[in-house]
């Protein structure tokens, strides 16, 4: 059974049309309709068969899913530079924000010197959905103990009007109001960011329940 095949087994046309509503920007012929939870189990039949190398090499995919199966498998892999190489070659070809968002490689958890630069570098690029991925990958990895205030200005400091970019913008500061609150309020007192990501992470920040009330309150003080 082909992948292809594989897909088409366990397609929801509900679901579908679902998802071509959520991802406007791509056809919505090159959407198959399958969830999230079977796609994980497809990706590790991959990336535990002989054809593992050959899916990952025939790049550009047609579908959607292939996308999302792609980066799960290259999530998959436990060694940094060959996990990394992989993320780099597939980066290019990611066209839509979920297939940017759903994969956490491992192996970038426990590498985050080896990482950082990676990181700092997909931030800097022209094409969206790599600085997109870059911000995230910045936002879910060094927020915590290796949390330094330059990241902060890393993220400010980025240009581009594209909506999918200013709303991670906003959802890296909002997440990092939540976990270096002291730090990234700054950012909104001093009205450094785009006044769109500046209410939009205001936004975020009021829904989320990692904030306590009186920080929240004053947050809507600088609307």
């Amino acid at each position: 059974m082909t992948l292809y095949d594989k897909l088409i087994a366990v397609k929801d046309d509900d679901y579908q049309a679902f998802q071509a509503k959520l991802v406007p920007n791509i056809p919505a012929a090159s959407i198959v309709g399958v969830r999230t939870p079977q796609l994980r189990s497809i990706a590790k039949e991959v990336f535990d068969s002989d054809d593992r190398d050959a899916f990952l090499n025939s790049l550009p995919h047609l579908y959607y899913e292939e996308n999302l199966i792609h980066f799960f498998v290259v999530a998959m892999v436990k060694d940094f530079y060959p996990c990394v190489q992989m993320t780099e070659a597939f980066l290019p070809y990611v066209d839509c924000w979920p297939v940017s968002d759903q994969a956490s490689p491992k192996a970038f958890k426990k590498n985050h010197s080896l990482l950082l630069p990676y990181v700092q570098k997909w931030i800097a690029s022209e094409h969206l959905y790599t600085a997109r991925f870059g911000i995230r990958m910045l936002m879910n990895e060094f927020l915590g103990e290796d949390f330094r205030e330059e990241y902060l200005a890393l993220v400010a400091a980025k240009k581009g009007e594209e909506y999918y970019l200013k709303m991670m913008m906003a959802w890296f500061f909002a997440t990092a109001l939540a976990k270096r609150y002291d730090e990234s309020v700054k950012y909104l007192e001093n009205r450094v960011l785009d006044d769109w990501v500046h209410r939009k992470t205001i936004q975020k920040a009021l829904e989320s329940y990692r904030i306590s009330a009186a920080h929240k309150a004053y947050l809507k003080s600088l609307r």
